[in-house]
């Protein structure tokens, strides 16, 4: 019987489908669409994550750049530090002389698309300074002579202010 039931369903269902009936249904490429949204939202979240973790990476690198390059700076300029420096996109690493004929690019420093601003204060204290970077993401991240990059800014005294 169950074969007999089985047969029958099967010859149904042959009719039914002709070869111009094959393909999708509606509800079929709706589930699709509406898997491909939920997978969308989720990813394009964390891609933008990502994005801004990398700005902030190439500014970090960018002030520890900028760093070496104040080091190297005053140890060819008889342990002198340069006077302080603002870089932005309108003050061109290439253009901002340092010392003696020679760029802050000469020195070194480098520059990343993600940034706004580079900023070199040279300390109240003897042989002291500060270097700050500002992301695009709007992070400011900071390092003196004898601390690594973290995220925080320079006083105007050259001193590291770590971020709230």
């Amino acid at each position: 019987m169950y074969f007999a039931l089985m047969g029958k369903l099967n010859a149904r269902r042959n009719e039914l489908v002709k070869d111009s009936e094959k393909g999708f249904t509606l509800i079929e490429l709706l589930v699709v669409v509406i898997i491909i949204g939920i997978l969308a939202a989720i990813a394009i979240p964390v891609y933008l994550g990502v994005q801004n973790n990398a700005k902030d990476s190439g500014v970090q690198n960018d002030v520890s750049n900028f760093k070496t390059a104040v080091v190297s700076t005053s140890t060819q300029n008889s342990n002198n530090l340069p006077a302080s420096a603002t870089l932005d996109t309108a003050t061109k690493i290439s253009n901002a002389a340092v010392t003696g004929g020679q760029t802050w690019s000469d020195a070194g420093v480098t520059w990343s698309d993600s940034e706004k601003e580079l900023k070199y204060i040279k300390g109240t204290a003897s042989n002291t300074f500060c270097v700050q970077g500002t992301s695009s993401t709007g992070k400011t991240f900071a390092s003196t002579e004898t601390a690594g990059t973290k995220a925080g800014t320079c006083s105007d005294a050259g001193a590291f202010v770590a971020a709230k």
